[in-house]
């Protein structure tokens, strides 16, 4: 297994290599794998544990200039990650659409044309627009969208679209292409200083005096641990079905009142909790956002291994070591 990484020095690489890394480590077989980034010395500056593997070799490239990507690498597999979501908010939507759109285009390209039979695409949960208030978990056969109409949207609008170049990508050429419609997540390489409810929380808890919820609290979310993220996309990329999406999260749901709450009683009892708003805003996006994870547990045999006390532990306890 050859595999070409797009997106490996974000928080979903970082997930992906820490598993492979642990993988090697504990004597398991690993895949070849090669990173694609526009910076691999800066990269390996700060996580200085990824070099010399002998299984990861750094490539210096962008997504956005075709002429950059490897060249016939005998890859046989393709995990295209890229898509800045840490950053998202810094760009225009149009940069945001861009990005997605032409990247997926340009590594669907470059699939066709070196004949490389398997392309694991990770989308997002925001393709199904927003949750239904009365439905409890989106399954993947919901076909709603996002306001396509919105500039808002174009993170979601331009996943949607990317989703549809790989269905347009295997019937033209058969890739076997597996989609994963991501959601929420927690772990050690989690930003805690960016716009994640969750990694705020985190930070608030040991470093601030309390904890602040930016809103009412009611909003509804769920969140995977960042190893099982990374354990089920090693898996859907082996054995995902070819043409199938697959939601990727956990189901269990939590306000995000019940967030900022669990989070003090784990890391700070002392602390108190501010909630900003006494009542939530009108016509706000996605107050719900839980997936089914159905398909994949009776599919793949797939699991949730950590809990949300475990994974909230595990990004305050990395927060600790480098503070």
């Amino acid at each position: 297994m050859n595999v070409l990484l797009t997106g490996g020095t974000g928080f979903f690489g970082r997930a992906l290599l820490r598993h492979w890394l642990a993988s090697a480590e504990a004597g398991e077989q690993v895949p070849a794998v090669t990173v694609l980034s526009r910076s691999p010395q800066g990269f390996l500056a700060r996580h200085p544990e990824f070099a010399s593997q002998p299984w990861l070799r750094l490539h210096q490239g962008d997504i956005l200039e075709p002429a950059s990507l490897p060249g016939a690498g005998g890859f046989t597999h393709v995990l295209h990650a890229a898509a800045d979501s840490t950053a998202g908010p810094k760009l225009s939507p149009l940069q945001r659409y861009t990005q997605i759109v032409d990247g997926t285009r340009h590594l669907l390209d470059y699939a066709a044309t070196h004949r490389i039979p398997r392309f694991l695409l990770t989308s997002s949960g925001g393709v199904y627009g927003p949750q239904p208030p009365d439905m409890d978990a989106i399954c993947e056969r919901y076909n709603a969208m996002p306001d396509p109409l919105d500039a808002a949207h174009a993170y979601s609008v331009a996943k949607r679209c990317a989703e549809h170049l790989c269905a347009l990508y295997q019937q033209q050429y058969g890739l076997q292409v597996v989609i994963t419609r991501c959601f929420a997540f927690v772990g050690r390489d989690l930003p805690l200083d960016a716009h994640f409810a969750i990694g705020n929380f985190i930070r608030d808890a040991l470093v601030a005096p309390a904890i602040t919820v930016n809103g009412d609290g009611t909003p509804v979310r769920s969140y995977m641990d960042q190893r099982d993220l990374a354990h089920w996309l090693d898996v859907l990329l082996r054995h995902g079905q070819a043409g199938q999406a697959y939601n990727v999260g956990s189901d269990v749901a939590v306000t995000i009142g019940e967030l900022a709450h669990l989070v003090r009683d784990i890391l700070a009892p002392q602390k108190p909790v501010h909630i900003a708003c006494a009542a939530a805003a009108a016509g706000s996006f996605r107050n719900r956002y839980v997936p089914s994870i159905h398909r994949a547990r009776t599919e793949l045999g797939l699991r949730l291994q950590y809990t949300l006390e475990q994974s909230i532990r595990s990004a305050a306890g990395q927060l600790r070591s480098v503070g």
